[in-house]
């Protein structure tokens, strides 16, 4: 059968958002991203972390109100309570520069060049974000990085699927629907 509840993880900038919503749109599932849950709305935003009881009890919530979700973003470090509800996860990985390029043009997209620029009410976050950002693949900051997400995945007891190059969301999500679960074992066909 294929997996109802799917948690979909990688660096960001990596395709998550994109995917989970596209999957959300194709199968009629609820989309979740852990950024809702994580940060509290401030603004600017992106700067006070909800508490963890909070964020597991939000998507618990959120997971009771449907029979099928797709979950974006990552959980290392505070989510495992949740890993039992996993049917599969989803771990996308693209080149480094590519991920860098895209998030830079997100950021400009999201928040505007002028708000980026030098004296613009987000340049310092967003240089401390692109900062954050780019650690992730050599592995310089404590927290999410490549060599952590692989230790998170290794332990999983549910499958993983893994989709790593510049492929298209239509590719990824085909690779996605057409996983399998049998009796507690994986295939793809």
């Amino acid at each position: 059968m294929a997996p109802r509840r799917i948690h979909i993880t990688g660096a960001s900038g990596s395709g998550t958002t994109t995917l989970g919503l596209a999957l959300a749109a194709g199968t009629g599932a609820l989309h979740l991203d852990t950024d809702d849950v994580y940060w509290l709305p401030t603004d600017p935003p992106f700067q006070e972390k909800r508490p963890v009881p909070e964020r597991l009890a939000l998507l618990e919530q959120a997971f009771a109100r449907a029979d099928r979700w797709v979950l974006t973003g990552s959980l290392i470090s505070w989510g495992d309570p949740l890993i039992p509800r996993f049917d599969l996860v989803v771990f996308l990985a693209i080149p480094p520069a590519l991920r860098m390029a895209r998030l830079r043009a997100r950021e400009v997209e999201r928040y505007g060049a002028a708000a980026l620029a030098p004296g613009g009410k987000m340049h310092a976050i967003h240089h401390a974000f692109l900062d954050w950002a780019e650690a992730y693949d050599v592995g310089t900051r404590v927290g999410r990085n490549r060599e952590a997400h692989e230790a998170w995945l290794a332990r999983l007891p549910c499958p993983v699927l893994r989709i790593e190059g510049d492929t298209t969301v239509e590719e990824r999500v085909r690779r996605v629907l057409s996983f399998r679960v049998l009796e507690g074992r994986a295939w793809q066909g």
